[in-house]
């Protein structure tokens, strides 16, 4: 431990420097309009607690690491005992933020012995069917939660917002899933598709008067022949030339959008977009000549929460769809030959497998879902506008995608609910909401590196696992 000592002192303070210099411009100090003009508030001391809490927090995972678990151990409960403890620090968010990094430094020292109860329960066999079977219950029961959610108290007009806008990531990252984490093929162009299918149906709606449910399939047509042009000029590239070439694909539509002003009106955007009907009858308080209201349909109150549900349920089933397919496709040969081309190419080519036209069904499927979520997203929003469909989008789904666990169809939605879910969340920090957001990302990784659920049961195997005790 002597040893040691001094090189992980030394990485703590080196990471504690670094700290402070992103911090200082963030917590450091604000400015303030005072009528005259902008004065600072300085929060020096705010940021030397978080930059001395960084160094021990650092101090404790190394020693943890190093396999010295007791000291860090100890020096875990100590950051805890401090953050928890009556003293007058500046903020409440810093006394959480100390609590936050003891507890950090309490399960990094626990996690190795977890982790290996983990692993001999899943080595055994009847480890993995329990592992199997409390898969299915657990998306059994996410799946019950999503379909009564309308209809318990909790269903306000802002849960229903947030549950629409999560499942829109959720359906995106389950259709990114199939050429990211069953393809292998990594796409930072994936906004692209979804940008395709809501101007699609922007246009075709507001120019020739086509409803939700007729363009719908034609805006996932649209996005599978971008998909198809797209894959042509990567047939060659992989890995990181890959990301590339995919990332300026996404910028190119981008610009083409923001520049044909004829066609998309450039800047400006598409508005006044229809939303669905249900059997021809509109979710608004007045409906326009010819047509009747849900609410006169059904013989109910108008309520403006109506919609909300009626969009939710849309993209619930769009996402289910989606989901389904992935799920068979799997299993058919071209899933086989998704997942050979993802471990390795080249023996793909030797097992008499046509790379070309694996990756190319793999973008087009991919895209498709996109051009469906695109869609569904114009006409919630009822405007469009090249802003929505930038380079984060596409970060922020490739996110979901790695941190859900790749391949994993449930990890997708747990990543999608915090990502999404967890800033909307913390919104009432103010300032430090980005700064839970970055620490949970943060805890993701360190704890599951390969995503919240790295295990997936493969999808064909040569011998069935025999449960003990069988023959």
């Amino acid at each position: 431990m002597h040893a040691r000592l001094p090189r992980m002192l030394k990485d703590s303070a080196i990471t504690a420097l670094v700290a402070a210099a992103l911090g200082i411009f963030i917590v450091g100090f604000r400015t303030y309009d005072v009528g005259k003009g902008l004065t600072f508030d300085y929060q020096f001391v705010d940021l030397g607690i978080a930059v001395v809490t960084i160094f021990f927090g650092r101090l404790g995972l190394l020693l943890a690491a190093s396999g010295l678990r007791w000291p860090a151990f100890l020096l875990g409960t100590v950051l805890g005992a401090i953050g928890a403890s009556p003293l007058k620090l500046p903020s409440t968010f810093l006394h959480w933020f100390v609590v936050f990094a003891g507890v950090f430094i309490i399960l990094r020292t626990i996690w190795p012995f977890i982790d290996e109860a983990a692993a001999k329960s899943q080595r055994s066999a009847a480890g993995a069917s329990l592992k199997q079977a409390g898969a299915k219950w657990f998306g059994a029961a996410l799946l019950l939660i999503a379909v009564v959610l309308p209809l318990t108290p909790f269903a306000d007009q802002q849960t229903m917002d947030l549950a629409v806008l999560i499942l829109t990531y959720v359906m995106l990252g389950w259709g990114l899933n199939i050429v990211v984490g069953l393809a292998g093929l990594l796409d930072l162009g994936y906004v692209a598709f979804y940008a395709v299918g809501a101007y699609s149906y922007a246009l075709l709606s507001t120019q020739y008067g086509l409803g939700f449910w007729t363009v719908l399939p034609l805006a996932g047509m649209m996005a599978a022949t971008f998909g198809l042009v797209l894959g042509f000029p990567v047939l060659r590239l992989r890995g990181d030339y890959l990301a590339i070439v995919t990332m300026g694909f996404g910028e190119i539509i981008r610009l083409v959008l923001l520049n044909w002003v004829d066609l998309t009106n450039g800047p400006a955007g598409i508005g006044s977009i229809p939303g669905p009907t249900l059997f021809g009858a509109v979710f608004a308080e007045n409906a326009p000549a010819g047509r009747q209201t849900f609410a006169e349909m059904m013989g109910v109150p108008f309520n403006s929460n109506q919609r909300l549900i009626f969009l939710y349920y849309i993209i619930l089933v769009l996402a289910l769809v989606t989901n389904f397919f992935t799920q068979r496709v799997r299993r058919l040969p071209v899933g086989r030959a998704w997942e050979a081309l993802r471990e390795d190419e080249t023996a793909c080519k030797a097992l008499g497998i046509n790379p070309t036209n694996t990756k190319l069904t793999a973008f087009a499927v991919g895209a498709m879902f996109a051009g469906f979520a695109g869609s569904f997203f114009a006409a919630k929003q009822r405007f469009i506008s090249p802003e929505s469909f930038t380079f984060i989008e596409s970060a922020i789904i490739l996110a979901i995608v790695v941190l859900g666990g790749m391949g994993s169809q449930i990890g997708v939605v747990l990543a999608a609910v915090l990502l999404i879910g967890m800033p909307e969340w913390f919104r009432d920090l103010g300032a430090y909401r980005m700064v839970v957001f970055g620490l949970a990302m943060v805890l993701i990784m360190v704890f599951r590196p390969r995503g919240l659920v790295s295990h997936r049961e493969p999808s064909l195997r040569l011998h069935p696992v025999h449960r003990r005790g069988s023959a």
